[in-house]
């Protein structure tokens, strides 16, 4: 009980001294967004369909059911409409697809991505979440005949009882098939997800894990520990069967050599977690600035608040039927929260620019914010020149930490309400 106290009394603490203690960190019902001037906006697409619901994956997914797609992608097309109606003909800087399993539904997912170019102003990359167990030649080409240049694979390991206990459907022997259908395709960028701290998991099992990674050719590895979100299957799993996880020695030690072994192959650490080779563009699906969000259980980064689409397929699909936006809830954000929520991305960038940090705060918070960047330094967490302010791998490890006890506590506390209530009274966090 030490850590959620520890972790309560704190975040407490850091939210009224940053954000002031009029901040409202309450989300609440909202029938739809606020119409608000925006010159551009990056786009997430969620496919909540999941060929394989995976015990430790926390993310909004149901099982594939082929009568809910024609609805599904109607409805998509239906919010997309809502959204050029209420906000005009913005710019899309980029467009992410995750899920579930977005795959499966490819060929909606074009639609989708035709209809947006016909709508929007779209300037950027598209970014696509893949499975191993999917990976063809002929799905290959039709995810380039979609315009999508970043691919992201989820391989997680190569040992099979670490993909047997994560509940990954496939065996490592077929990964390295996959990958080279994947690198030879001539994407702009083939990112890899790894996740390391497993139960029982060694250096000698993770070595060879990165190993294998580095030899498919992949332009950038993402390395997650495992997180252990209580309301999914894996936080029942482990609670129930009182598994272990690696303790925060082993973790650093883990993370530590993670870095060691990357750096050592060429790869440079361009986020917490991710390391890239070479000049591909970076793979990232969270550090953007303001966005919208499309599909059930989808969130909207405005400038004046948060906002979350309703966890339900079936109630997304009702709503935008009736030409209604499927929102749920809705945080209002301050100034000060604002600009806070951009530095929170720039920590997990590990990388923070002097003039933006600057532009970004008032006068009145900026001492604050030096404040805090004085202290990381003096901790030894940081290092600096007359651009920016980076984190080192001792900072980044920190930072890892941080996400790991505060943010995922928040994702914890919405989500578990969410996916229990299509539309809740309200979420305080």
């Amino acid at each position: 009980m030490a850590m959620p106290f520890l972790t309560k009394v704190l975040t407490g603490t850091a939210r009224s001294y940053f954000a002031g203690n009029g901040s409202k960190f309450i989300f609440k019902p909202v029938s739809a967004p606020v119409s608000q001037e925006m010159e551009s906006l990056n786009l997430y697409i969620h496919i909540p369909f999941c060929r394989n619901k995976c015990p430790y994956c926390p993310y909004n997914k149901i099982e594939y059911d082929k009568n809910l797609v024609a609805p599904y992608l109607a409805a998509m097309l239906s919010e997309l409409r809502l959204y050029r109606e209420a906000f005009g003909r913005f710019k899309i800087s980029s467009i992410y697809i995750g899920g579930g399993t977005p795959t499966l539904l490819i060929d909606e997912i074009k639609a989708v991505i035709d209809k947006i170019k016909g709508t929007f102003i779209l300037s950027g990359d598209i970014c696509l979440e893949t499975n191993p167990n999917d990976i063809t030649g002929a799905l290959v080409k039709k995810i380039k005949d979609a315009g999508i240049q970043l691919v992201s694979i989820g391989i997680q390991s190569f040992h099979d009882k670490n993909l047997c206990f994560i509940g990954r459907d496939y065996k490592a022997a077929i990964i390295d098939e996959k990958m080279r259908i994947l690198v030879n395709a001539g994407f702009k960028s083939v990112n890899m997800d790894m996740i390391f701290a497993l139960p029982g998991q060694d250096i000698g099992n993770l070595k060879y894990d990165l190993e294998r990674s580095v030899n498919t050719g992949a332009n950038q590895i993402t390395t997650y520990p495992l997180f252990t979100f209580p309301y999914s299957t894996i936080g029942r799993y482990l609670k129930l069967k009182n598994v272990r996880m690696p303790g925060l020695k082993k973790r650093r030690e883990m993370y530590y050599y993670i870095n060691d072994y990357l750096n050592g192959k060429g790869f440079a650490r361009v986020s917490v977690w991710g390391f890239k080779k070479g000049d591909a563009p970076r793979y990232s699906s969270v550090t953007r600035d303001n966005y919208v969000g499309l599909g059930a259980g989808a969130g909207s980064h405005m400038p004046d608040g948060f906002y979350l689409n309703t966890f339900s397929v079936k109630d997304y699909i009702d709503k935008c039927s009736r030409d209604e936006f499927p929102s749920a809830l809705c945080m209002k954000f301050n100034e000060a929260m604002q600009s806070y929520f951009w530095l929170y991305w720039r920590f997990y960038d590990t990388c923070i620019s002097k003039t933006e940090l600057k532009r970004r705060f008032s006068p009145k918070d900026r001492g604050k914010v030096d404040g805090l960047m004085t202290l990381f330094k003096t901790l030894g967490l940081t290092e600096e020149d007359d651009e920016v302010i980076r984190f080192n791998l001792r900072g980044a490890f920190w930072i890892h930490l941080m996400q790991n006890y505060f943010s995922l506590n928040y994702i914890n506390r919405i989500w578990a309400v969410a996916m229990k209530e299509p539309f809740p009274d309200k979420i305080a966090l």
